[in-house]
């Protein structure tokens, strides 16, 4: 029996083979905190009954149900690649590296449609008891990838969902958690320059990285018993992100004077697997622009810039995360 607080609770992923229907979670996440619950479009007649001063309890209906949260947890050298699968939308296997225990992710930007996810979550009583709440169809809108100096120093990362529905019937999936390690500020790195030969930059202190994945998620037609059909992509991908560092050089600084493009890197190496290789999470945006701020003088300490930026198709390369781990299948 679990504790009967936030303590005790697990929350499972699986990837789904038809969207909206449940697969039973495969992989149990540490996390953070999450907001996933139901979302339902209610209905009341009002018609006169002869001098009746309330509506009928039997009058309410629903008309439309979805689901709809967010979910904040640590980035890993384990586990991710079904999350990154879900985000980016390219079907990835894992490319074992020679004869090692080392597997290589490619996640490229392609098309979300048919990557869809169940998530489960066991929510507890005070008794401990876990209560099953399950969204199937969960479609990722958006995530966002971050880590500072100072803090937890952690790779964060915070996910918005939109789902088809919450199924409270299912079996509570028994949670099991592999040791996994997350990725963190000591291993990170920023590069800058042209595509495949990038440089690192000095001084960075924080960075962030968001993509959004903008989605027609009310398609509610008849015949469909209120529930929504697979969200489809409806405008182009967004990245952004935002860069906070030490003024130690103008590269970043003569960018956005010039309105020039550089290709970005942010990585993060952690031990090695084998041979020569290493936990990885690469970040590649083949090209970046600078759309803020120069920087300011705001006292006496340390100018420290924060440099927002967008990034965009360099025409030949697309957008990419690699993820390295021991990892054979998502």
């Amino acid at each position: 029996m679990a504790i009967g607080a936030g303590i005790g609770a697990t929350l499972g992923m699986a990837a789904e083979t038809t969207y909206g229907t449940y697969v039973a979670p495969a992989r149990f996440y540490e996390f953070n905190k999450e907001s996933l619950g139901l979302k339902k479009t209610t209905a009341t007649s009002a018609g006169v009954a002869g001098g009746q001063l309330m509506p009928r309890a039997s009058r309410r209906v629903v008309t439309q149900r979805e689901a709809a949260g967010s979910l904040d947890l640590e980035v890993t050298n384990k586990l991710f690649g079904l999350i990154l699968q879900a985000l980016m939308g390219t079907s990835v296997t894992p490319v074992q590296q020679g004869a090692t225990a080392a597997y290589l992710q490619t996640h490229t930007l392609a098309d979300t449609a048919g990557k869809s996810l169940t998530i489960q979550k066991g929510v507890p009583l005070t008794t401990g008891t876990l209560v099953d709440k399950t969204f199937v169809g969960c479609k990722i809108i958006s995530a966002e990838f971050s880590c500072e100096s100072g803090g937890s120093g952690m790779l964060m990362c915070t996910i918005e969902f939109d789902s088809k529905d919450c199924d409270e019937t299912q079996t509570l999936a028994v949670a099991s958690y592999p040791a996994v390690s997350p990725f963190n500020f000591s291993q990170m790195a920023v590069k800058t320059g042209t595509y495949g030969a990038e440089t690192a930059l000095d001084g960075v202190r924080k960075m962030s990285l968001k993509f959004e994945r903008p989605q027609e998620v009310g398609r509610f037609y008849a015949g469909q018993n209120g529930l929504k059909k697979e969200p489809i992509t409806n405008a182009q991908v967004k990245v952004t992100g935002s860069l906070e560092m030490d003024y130690v050089a103008t590269t970043v600084d003569d960018l956005h004077t010039s309105d020039g493009a550089t290709s970005l890197v942010w990585e993060f190496i952690g031990p090695i697997i084998a041979s020569t290789h290493a936990e990885t999470i690469r970040f590649k945006v083949p090209a970046i622009k600078i759309d803020d701020a120069p920087p300011v003088i705001e006292g006496f300490d340390v100018i420290k810039p924060k440099f927002a930026f967008s990034g965009f198709y360099d025409g030949t390369n697309l957008v990419a995360i690699e993820y390295m781990s021991t990892d054979t299948t998502l």
